[in-house]
């Protein structure tokens, strides 16, 4: 009588690693869009396919007294505000874009509906953002809930005193990110970064930014496989000359210190030489279409009052990809 015949043996038994024993075989990336939702980019400009936001709510009410307290630029008028993010969600869902909300469990803090910076996706899931701030700490739990729940491989979350805040990583090519050291992102979160990335295959350049500037967002947007608008003397020459290495014509547009330029370059890119933008910047959407880009718009006025626009407020949690095409 073999082990497995023998009364109350498990030996032999699947469960133990017998002959129905199934192995899984698939890696982690093959089973995104199966056992995982479709997710993931590996660029700023492949057409966009889903996004996550947030709808702001009565938190905004706590810039009435003192915006400064709560990093806003003035008070926000919270129904004019709410009507502007209606009308950013009906351009992106008319354009073909899915939008996910982040669904709050709980009472929000006043900035969870800058969602750009509380996650960055890489090819095969989300790093989860770990906010600079006080005022900000705890997002991330309310966008890692909202995660989970759509399916969404968390692939990382930041420990120790790492910050990091997701508009300060961009995608330059399939194997090649870049990252802002600054106000919202430190070392100890680019070392961490950097080591789940190399485990994907994946180089992470770290540069400096400019003392006073808020992301790196604001300082570069790529709008086609071979154009980046980048802001003039502020950008960090590293970054400029490996744009122009891997092959990118860099625009530098006539942006000034100011609301408007601010709110020229905070667009998000909808597929190639395809943007939103903030309505009404009629001069810097000029350039832009001189340069062949399809610029579609919406109004943020009362939304900039708290420091942010159109890219601030998105999280992209996927484009198509061609590194999934390559690997097959």
């Amino acid at each position: 009588m073999s082990s497995s015949d023998k009364p109350g043996s498990t030996f032999g038994s699947a469960a133990y690693g017998g002959d129905n024993w199934s192995p899984r075989l698939a890696t982690h990336q093959q089973e995104i869009g199966n056992i995982w939702a479709d997710c993931g980019i590996d660029s700023e400009w492949r057409p966009l396919k889903s996004v996550l936001l947030h709808c702001p709510g009565e938190e905004l009410n706590a810039a009435r007294n003192d915006p400064d307290r709560v990093q806003m630029l003035d008070v926000v008028d919270l129904g004019q505000a709410r009507d502007e993010h209606a009308a950013m969600v009906e351009a992106y869902r008319s354009n073909g874009v899915a939008v996910h909300s982040v669904e709050p469990d709980q009472p929000c803090p006043p900035n969870l509906m800058f969602c750009a910076d509380l996650l960055v996706m890489t090819p095969q899931g989300a790093i989860l953002a770990r906010p600079a701030s006080t005022v900000r700490a705890g997002e991330e739990r309310q966008v890692a809930r909202r995660l989970a729940a759509l399916g969404i491989p968390i692939l990382a979350t930041l420990t120790g005193k790492a910050c990091f805040e997701g508009a300060d990583l961009m995608w330059l090519d399939e194997k090649t990110a870049i990252i802002g050291r600054g106000l919202r992102t430190n070392d100890a979160a680019i070392a961490q970064i950097a080591n789940l990335l190399n485990g994907l295959g994946i180089e992470l350049i770290a540069v400096d930014m400019p003392f006073g500037s808020m992301h790196f967002m604001g300082m570069l947007r790529i709008v086609d496989r071979d154009l980046a608008i980048c802001w003039p003397r502020r950008t960090p020459h590293r970054c400029v000359t490996l744009l122009r290495e891997l092959g990118f014509q860099v625009v530098f547009p006539d942006f000034q210190d100011d609301q408007t330029s601010y709110r020229g370059i905070n667009f998000v890119t909808l597929g190639p030489r395809r943007i939103l933008m903030v309505a009404g910047l009629n001069s810097i959407q000029n350039e832009f279409e001189k340069l062949g880009i399809e610029c579609l718009s919406c109004p943020t006025d009362e939304l900039s009052r708290a420091a942010g626009n159109v890219g601030c407020l998105t999280g992209v949690l996927s484009r198509d990809q061609q590194a999934l095409t390559i690997s097959g």
